[in-house]
């Protein structure tokens, strides 16, 4: 690698079916899904972006390891760790990346830092936004248990059959999220000089719940002017676009359990004459990051620097193209 480390609410349809969806994995303990303790990592160059803690947090903030990936939960100080291009590859474009888990933990190895680091050999300088979460019991046991119920309650939510109707959908609150993302903009904004950083060209990609948090961003924050956003395989309902929102690549596998063929998002976008290129690739499943051997969405990432290319985001002084 030559890259080098430098009060809202939304509805659990965002992210709820990822809950569901993830109940596999931390059932199969006895497969390669087993969770396994981690110590927890050094992070030298992890910013503290100073937005306080977690209200009713008594757990200390742990890792795990799981299908080979480093991940943590219980954060309560919320962090920005810059990964910048070497000089003479760097455009200026900046992003930041914020990795998925369901609010609950965040997949900060395949979600965070190696797209950090594959931006940052592009040329692109990419920020690792580690939010705040909700808290979880503090053995893996116990985060194991409270894990299951929670999908459980996702599921109710869920499946019903004939005219029943669903039960009420619980709503999560993002506000704590959403404040991290907005010092996380502001800190790069501050810093863009000293980091290289065109201001007009600071984007966000998120990742499973990471994208619901992006587009939480994208509608909702008053403070973030993203120039553009990238939500991979995120919640695809439909949701009011303003109408200066930025231009959205979107991806999406169809064996993913979020898409369940719903295109909301999409014709959200193109309804409201935004720039919208959308991704649904054959197989790739959830939570694949930069990619699973022979899985179709394997592509994604060459896809979307040529998109920031073609859009004009790795070059200075270019402007977003007008829909046809």
């Amino acid at each position: 690698m030559n890259s080098k480390q430098s009060g809202l609410s939304i509805p659990v349809r965002i992210i709820g079916v990822f809950m569901i969806g993830m109940a596999a994995s931390l059932n199969a303990v006895a497969q390669d899904g087993t969770i396994y303790p981690l110590d927890t990592p050094d992070e030298p160059n992890a910013i503290p972006l100073g937005t306080g803690g977690v209200e009713g947090q008594t757990a200390p903030e742990t890792w795990f390891r799981q299908w080979g990936d480093p991940m943590a939960r219980n954060i309560s100080t919320a962090t920005l760790t810059p990964f910048l291009p070497e000089p003479g590859v760097a455009n200026g474009a900046a992003i930041i990346v914020a990795p998925g888990g369901g609010f609950r933990w965040l997949s900060l190895g395949n979600e965070g830092w190696e797209v950090a680091e594959a931006l940052a050999e592009r040329g692109i300088a990419a920020f690792v936004l580690k939010y705040r979460l909700q808290p979880t019991p503090e053995s893996l046991d116990g985060f194991r248990d409270s894990m299951n119920q929670l999908f459980s309650t996702a599921a109710d939510a869920t499946n019903t059959e004939g005219d029943e109707a669903p039960p009420p959908r619980p709503r999560w609150d993002l506000s704590r999220q959403l404040e991290d993302a907005e010092a996380a903009y502001a800190m790069i904004v501050d810093r863009a000089e000293e980091w290289g950083v065109d201001k007009k060209r600071l984007g966000m990609i998120g990742f499973s719940a990471g994208a619901g948090l992006t587009m939480h961003a994208t509608l909702h924050s008053e403070s973030m002017d993203l120039a553009f956003i990238g939500p991979i395989y995120g919640g695809m309902g439909p949701v009011e676009v303003p109408t200066d929102a930025p231009p959205m690549f979107n991806v999406i596998a169809s064996d993913d359990f979020l898409f369940n063929g719903q295109f909301g998002v999409i014709e959200s976008w193109f309804e409201a004459g935004r720039p919208v290129e959308f991704h649904l690739y054959q197989n790739g499943g959830h939570g694949f990051g930069l990619g699973n051997p022979d899985r179709t969405s394997n592509r994604w990432f060459e896809a979307f620097i040529h998109w920031l290319d073609v859009n004009g985001f790795l070059s200075a002084g270019t402007s977003e193209p007008e829909p046809e």
